[in-house]
């Protein structure tokens, strides 16, 4: 009786276990159902409970609440979820530097008009039709350099476009001293092919040409190299999965589906497996990239310090004056030194009075434009507050790629500790994770990559990333190397400093100081002899950017 009762016990709790389990698969199927729908799919694709999965591609086989058609499916939404945080990730860096891009390249760009407007407003304030006459001069110089900055070495030689302009602003001057004589134009061209001989500005064409040399390579290098980042940002995010990497997502994602896990999340390292498989490619681009980004940061340090494009630009207008001054105060030593080398000129038929050279030589000053009255700041910032902001930013891009994979197998996609999806149950990943890039996948175990394939895309970007990292580089030492092919071939050269030592950073001569005392340019009337009836009325106006000259006028 006993064991006719213990058989009875037995069978009924069989049966309960059996009614329990079919219940908690078809219970199971059902969650299916819904997490199915809920990705967008026909809820009728999900069987209403448990089928045989011996058809099954990549879920495991047994009991499943899966079919083939199912997998097709998933595998489509498998190549969206590995790629949405992967692309949403590249979109914010895209952004940051586009953004950092524009305001660099505004900045840039206003300070040069700043510099532009500053000068011309002082001088026609200061010195009226005299210059206004004379201006397309210094309009054409601003020009050039804006070509420059936009387009480099292909559109204009710098170091050509400066002596062109020192050498006519001196013939400009050599007349206007020297209005006694007459000069023809082969005279005016040997004055200017002797233009660097004779230094008539001093220095400052010299320290000046440095000065811009370094800074505008610098501006216009660091604004490609913004300008880039997007770029290739967004060409390697146009690499698309491949077959094997979709198929090891799916069983990654949604194999638990089949047995009617939807909760369940997979292992971190089998995460990690993964993904590195999937973005092998893409973390061989960290070399090179962190490259790129270690020579973006240096060229930072460079616009902060000796290249500062706003040092430079800021007070142009005080520095060419002073090249002025300096032709003022040696006029006289200028003048005999050209008398001697291209010939005694023509006395001037119209310059009817007979002066000395005391009497005839300028005598007007250099009044300084008062900082105060300068334009503010360009772009309502400056260039230490931008480079400081940039470089926060290009340090946190550093290892982007390679660190992929670890960003995406984090927080709510994957299950911390053991309770967690390995590839086949809820258990223990037991594989080892393999290292980043393409070299590592073929010890991978959960994506079958064909390392003998480099992706083309990715090995351009490289190739795109190691050319512009020479080019900063130069920049970095003061030397423009982003020259067109066609004027390679031409023979053109390198503009730049030449200076590739860490002197750069200290060389302050070619830092100009504004004179500490402002000094209103003073008037000179000089008389005529009585008997000759002219007389001559002293003008202030200053011709060109803080010089006064003397103009004769005759009755």
């Amino acid at each position: 009786m006993k064991t006719l009762l213990l058989l009875c016990v037995f069978n009924t709790l069989v049966v309960f276990c059996m009614s329990a389990t079919a219940e908690q698969k078809s219970k199971n199927c059902n969650d299916v159902r819904a997490a199915y729908s809920s990705k967008g799919f026909n809820v009728n694709d999900v069987p209403n409970k448990g089928v045989n999965g011996a058809s099954l591609k990549v879920c495991p086989q047994g009991f499943s609440c899966c079919t083939v058609e199912m997998e097709e499916k998933l595998s489509q939404q498998s190549r969206y979820d590995i790629k949405a945080p992967v692309s949403r990730l590249s979109t914010n860096l895209q952004s940051t530097f586009r953004q950092r891009h524009e305001h660099f390249d505004k900045f840039f760009r206003e300070l040069l008009k700043n510099a532009e407007v500053s000068l011309h407003s002082m001088f026609v304030r200061t010195y009226g039709m005299m210059y206004v006459e004379n201006a397309e001069l210094f309009k054409n110089f601003f020009e050039s350099l804006t070509r420059y900055y936009v387009s480099g070495s292909a559109a204009v030689n710098l170091e050509s476009m400066l002596s062109d302009f020192w050498a006519d602003l001196l013939e400009r001057m050599f007349r206007l001293v020297n209005v006694q004589y007459e000069f023809s134009d082969a005279y005016m061209e040997c004055v200017s092919r002797h233009t660097e001989q004779l230094q008539p500005f001093g220095d400052v064409p010299r320290k000046l040409r440095i000065q811009l040399t370094r800074a505008f390579v610098a501006a216009r290098t660091f604004v490609r190299g913004l300008n880039l980042m997007p770029e290739v940002v967004n060409k390697v995010s146009t690499v698309s999965a491949s077959p094997n990497c979709v198929r090891a997502a799916m069983k990654m994602l949604y194999c638990p589906y089949c047995s009617g896990q939807v909760a369940l999340k997979p292992c971190q390292n089998y995460c990690l497996n993964v993904m590195r498989g999937c973005l092998a490619n893409q973390a061989d681009l960290d070399a090179e990239w962190n490259n790129f980004l270690d020579a973006m940061l240096g060229l930072a340090e460079r616009l902060e310090g000796p290249f500062n494009f706003e040092s430079v630009m800021d007070p142009i207008d005080v520095k060419i004056s002073e090249a002025i001054m300096n032709m003022q105060e040696n006029s006289m030593q200028v003048s005999q030194k050209v008398f001697h080398g291209c010939g005694q000129p023509k006395p001037s038929m119209a310059f009817r009075s007979k002066r000395s050279a005391k009497e005839t030589a300028f005598t007007g000053r250099f009044r300084p434009y008062s900082p105060d009255a300068r334009p503010t700041t360009a772009a309502g910032t400056s260039l230490d507050r931008l480079t400081n902001d940039v470089k926060k930013k290009l340090k946190h891009a550093k290892k982007f790629w390679s660190t992929l994979p670890d960003t995406v197998c984090a927080g709510e996609r994957i299950a911390p500790g053991d309770d967690c999806w390995n590839g086949t149950a809820k258990s223990r990943y037991e594989a080892v994770v393999i290292g980043n890039g393409l070299a590592n996948q073929g010890s991978n175990p959960d994506v079958d990559v064909d390392i003998t394939k480099p992706d083309t895309v990715i090995r351009s970007q490289i190739a795109v990333l190691k050319e512009m990292t020479s080019w900063l580089k130069a920049a970095y030492s003061g030397n423009d190397i982003s020259i067109e092919n066609d004027e390679e071939a031409s023979g053109g050269e390198e503009s730049g400093s030449g200076c590739d030592s860490p002197s750069c950073e200290t060389d302050r001569d070619i830092y100009f100081s504004t004179p500490p005392i402002p000094v209103d340019p003073r008037v000179n009337l000089v008389h005529g002899e009585a008997s000759a009836g002219v007389t001559l009325r002293g003008s202030a106006a200053l011709l060109f950017c803080g010089l006064a000259l003397l103009a004769a006028h005759l009755r």
